[in-house]
């Protein structure tokens, strides 16, 4: 409860939190690891910590120290949902704000008929492959990469790349794009506003309670 700051309020932050922080980017990235395009969703939006402390003069998330813990919530702390893509595949996604000890993880698993893949960022130079008859985990690996891969892979296999490192590259490509270059999988303003769609389609399903279509 002592844990806020300016994004708790929906004034400064939107009618959204946990899932316009950390949804919008899951949905985007799931859509584009798979390009299968999210058409309907069904949400619900929990606030188990009812009230924090005032957020004034905090910039992120830390404890609030004496601070009263009156500041009334309005947006969620979780949101769970099911969704449909436009081809028929379900999916379920769970994003979350309250799970203690969890720091910016990232985890995703995608069934298919034969196989199943999974990430986890906290372990972020592995990939999960699953069978029916066996597991086999792949690591990063020098011989295996494509030529975009390597164009990104700066750091030798034994050395993680994570996050920062994929940020980093992302404002470089951003750059190079200025002046003038391609690279593939920059964000345009098309997937900031389909990604905005998505979330005003999960606040409104979590108001009406049911299935809702991606507008």
């Amino acid at each position: 409860p002592g844990d806020t700051n300016w994004r708790v309020d929906a004034t400064a932050g939107g009618a959204s939190r946990a899932f316009a922080d950390i949804g919008s980017h899951l949905c985007d990235l799931l859509e584009w690891i798979t390009g299968q395009r999210f058409e309907s969703l069904v949400a619900v939006l929990g606030r188990p910590i009812p009230k924090r402390a005032s957020a004034q003069g905090r910039v992120a998330f830390q404890a609030g120290g004496d601070s009263p813990i009156d500041k009334v919530v309005e947006t969620e702390d979780y949101a769970c949902l099911m969704a449909r893509t436009e081809s028929g595949v379900f999916a379920s996604l769970t994003v979350s704000q309250v799970s203690a000890g969890r720091k910016n993880r990232l985890w995703f698993e995608i069934d298919g008929a034969q196989q199943s893949v999974m990430f986890d960022s906290e372990s972020a130079d592995q990939l999960w492959v699953g069978r029916r008859d066996g597991t086999t985990m792949y690591m990063r690996d020098p011989g295996q990469y494509s030529e975009e891969q390597r164009r990104l892979n700066i750091l030798p296999p034994g050395h993680t790349q994570g996050w920062g490192d994929a940020f980093a590259a992302f404002v470089a490509d951003s750059y190079a794009a200025i002046r003038g270059e391609k690279h593939v999988g920059l964000p345009t303003f098309e997937d900031g506003a389909r990604s905005m769609s998505i979330v005003e389609a999960v606040l409104r399903s979590a108001q009406s309670n049911a299935w809702t279509k991606i507008e």
